[in-house]
């Protein structure tokens, strides 16, 4: 650290993951004094940080509230509740700042932001975006919530940042000025963290907070903020729009994503599909044009897209059965949107899998959806009976010890024009190491029934 100007005050960094090292890496360039606080014994990147910071004092095992209490200002990580007793005691009692990464990146750049949160579809449409400018030849940094910790992507350089942004992440960040912002969707999820909906709620509205354009979804009321009329807003949904807004116009059996009464691209042409991803596609064109990138260029970025990993994938067509992949679907809102997507597209009927923890959701609305587009419901992992019990539907619900057997019965349901959906509405760490782990074994399980 030769050089650095060494600044006054301890920067405390909650959890060693691959967020809390990037912090710990921004803070000592700026030429902070840092400590690492983490509650497991042997955090991911212990022996990373050792080697290049030796010099930083670590904690281990618990939160240690004397070191936090030595600390000038706290940042934690999105994985530990700001309101664990530690935490909670910190900053009431001593007042001290308890922030995030996303919250230290907006004190370090004066470029602009798109920023997008919601319950569901953030991934898709934060990446989207972030091709739609890339193919605009703008320099874009794309990450957060997403792929790469935000403080890797701080360059000079960079002339736009399009973030994905969760509740965790927007309730330590205080200085975010979007250029652009945008609250997808609104469902139940991470119930075993908040206190109430009211609170999840009010989270994900941090995201509107002094940003200059923002967008709502007219079909979910749960996204329209409490802004001054003034601010400049658009909308999107999946109803004919009104003048500069966003929305379908369907004609003679065709569906056309449109703004106002203006025609802009044949559904069919997407390289994605379902109603879902229609209304993925206009907010991802809403924030695109307030950030001034050209239309035509994110129209032709709609048609070469075809999707994410674990986000409703087909992994498989075999015998007229479509497989699909939809591991990322970890709440109810999420498995609806898939369940309501591929039912309306395919002539058969949907076999859903889904189970696993479900973080004191409540599952009933998968019920109407299943009753509409439902053949079976194949159910896995810890709260499969929760599920159950919630769905009155008149289905067929089966248990099943593995995901392999859950894929066996899957199979032996199944007629050609079916589809069978991975789509847990439940996190995955009861019987896989992450959703990604989850979505890979069902496609190895695919592969080799169908083989």
């Amino acid at each position: 650290m030769a050089g650095v100007i060494q600044r006054e005050g301890l920067r405390v960094v909650v959890g060693l993951g691959k967020t809390g090292l990037s912090c710990v890496r921004f803070l000592r360039a700026l030429g902070y004094q840092v400590a690492v606080n983490d509650t497991r014994l042997t955090p991911p990147n212990l022996a990373e940080l050792n080697a290049e910071f030796p010099e930083v004092e670590v904690s281990l095992g618990r939160l240690d509230e004397a070191l936090l209490l030595r600390a000038q200002e706290i940042i934690t990580s999105p994985g530990i509740s700001i309101n664990e007793p530690e935490l909670l005691s910190v900053r009431v009692n001593a007042g001290i700042s308890v922030i995030g990464d996303i919250e230290l990146f907006c004190r370090a750049t004066t470029k602009p932001i798109v920023a997008i949160t919601g319950s569901n579809a953030k991934s898709t449409v934060t990446t989207l975006v972030g091709l739609m400018a890339e193919n605009a030849h703008i320099k874009v940094g794309v990450g957060g919530n997403l792929g790469t910790p935000v403080l890797e992507l701080l360059d000079p350089e960079t002339e736009l940042y399009i973030l994905e942004l969760s509740s965790f992440q927007l309730e330590t960040t205080h200085s975010l000025k979007a250029a652009a912002a945008i609250v997808l969707n609104v469902s139940e999820d991470h119930m075993d963290r908040y206190a109430s909906m009211q609170a999840y709620h009010q989270a994900k509205h941090r995201v509107y907070r002094n940003c200059q354009f923002y967008i709502t979804n007219r079909q979910d009321p749960l996204t329209v903020p409490l802004l001054p009329e003034a601010i400049p807003h658009t909308s999107f949904g999946l109803d004919a729009p009104d003048l500069k807004t966003y929305g379908v116009i369907r004609e003679a059996g065709q569906s056309y994503l449109a703004k106002g009464r203006e025609k802009l691209l044949l559904a069919s042409e997407m390289g994605i599909f379902g109603e879902h991803n229609i209304a993925n596609a206009l907010a991802a064109l809403a924030l695109g044009e307030a950030v001034h990138i050209p239309m035509p260029v994110m129209l032709q970025t709609l048609k070469e897209f075809t999707g994410l990993p674990h986000r409703c994938q087909l992994v498989s067509k075999h015998q007229d059965v479509a497989w699909y992949n939809d591991s990322k679907g970890t709440n109810v809102g999420a498995t609806l949107a898939a369940i309501d997507g591929l039912g309306a597209a395919i002539t058969g009927k949907v076999i859903l899998i889904a189970g696993g923890v479900g973080k004191g959701q409540d599952f009933t609305p998968l019920s109407p959806a299943l009753a509409k587009y439902g053949k079976a419901v194949i159910l896995i992992g810890e709260d499969a009976s929760k599920i159950d019990d919630a769905i009155t539907a008149n289905i067929n619900k089966i248990y099943a010890s593995t995901l392999i057997d859950a894929v066996q019965q899957a199979q032996t349901l199944a007629s050609a024009g079916d589809a069978v959906l991975l789509s847990p509405a439940c996190a995955s760490f009861d019987m896989f190491k992450h959703y990604e782990d989850r979505g890979q074994q069902f496609v190895s399980a695919v592969a080799t029934v169908t083989s």
